[in-house]
């Protein structure tokens, strides 16, 4: 479980955070995890593409955390943005609207990296930061509760996963930290299907949507892994990570950056992004 910055002054994520840095405490064996997060551990991604596998995410977290709808964006808060999946008509509303008006619980969550919990958005003094969205959505939707988790990996915010109800109600604390690791998973699953060449696209080629389809070396990304985690002095997985988050970043192939690595053209330090 990563660490967790502090919100920003009025910041709706607060109560979530103080549970999940309580848990990030407590022994890693300790920490059960929740529905979602077993759901989505157990599922397997071969052969899905990006749009499949976030598709698979929001329906995990409206079967397992009480909610009416879902919906996953990448590149939240850049021109690029981009809806990977949405599960109804009004998650999709939720979303082009945060994008249009440029704020919003999910524009929030993108920029500062913190959970933004919003248990009834028709009372609540925290949606004051968004006036003209709290406005919007109570003119056109259905919805009273909207929760936007960042999706991040390390240091890096892959999108944003939004849940929304149509009934006001704060999160349990056991759904609170359910979702915060279901997103956790869900980024490093986002992260395999974007930057690893061994995934298949909708039309059953080689790689996700920034991959060409030629074949790579897993030798060289092997050898890059070991090389990031002695740079970094982290583990094989998290080096892994790394380097699977800043293809993602830098919009690149996997394969390429351990190259780069190997190479010694790119050199990983802890400041990077």
């Amino acid at each position: 479980m990563r660490n967790y910055p502090d919100p920003p002054i009025g910041g709706v994520g607060a109560p979530c955070l103080n549970l999940m840095r309580e848990a990030s405490a407590e022994a890693p064996a300790m920490v059960e995890l929740g529905t979602v997060t077993r759901d989505l551990l157990a599922s397997s991604d071969a052969g899905l593409d990006e749009h499949a596998v976030a598709k698979r995410i929001c329906q995990a977290c409206v079967a397992g955390l009480d909610v009416d709808g879902a919906v996953i964006s990448l590149l939240t808060a850049t021109v690029s943005r981009e809806t990977l999946w949405a599960t109804d008509p009004t998650a999709e509303l939720l979303e082009e609207l945060q994008f249009t008006l440029n704020e919003g619980a999910c524009m929030e969550a993108a920029t500062t990296g913190v959970p933004v919990l919003v248990a009834d958005l028709h009372h609540s003094t925290d949606v004051q930061r968004w006036p003209i969205f709290a406005a919007a959505v109570a003119e056109q939707a259905d919805v009273r509760a909207l929760f936007a988790f960042p999706l991040q990996w390390g240091t890096v915010n892959v999108g944003v996963l939004d849940l929304y109800r149509k009934t006001p109600g704060a999160l349990s604390a056991a759904q609170c930290r359910d979702a915060i690791s279901a997103s956790e998973t869900g980024a490093s699953m986002l992260l395999g299907v974007r930057t690893d060449p061994g995934h298949t696209d909708a039309d059953g080629l080689p790689g996700g949507s920034w991959l060409d389809h030629s074949h790579s070396s897993r030798a060289e990304i092997h050898q890059a892994t070991g090389i990031v985690l002695a740079q970094l002095g982290i583990s094989a997985q998290d080096a892994l990570a790394r380097m699977r988050a800043y293809a993602f970043v830098e919009r690149r192939l996997l394969i390429d950056v351990a190259r780069e690595v190997v190479s010694r053209r790119l050199q990983f330090t802890a400041q990077m992004k």
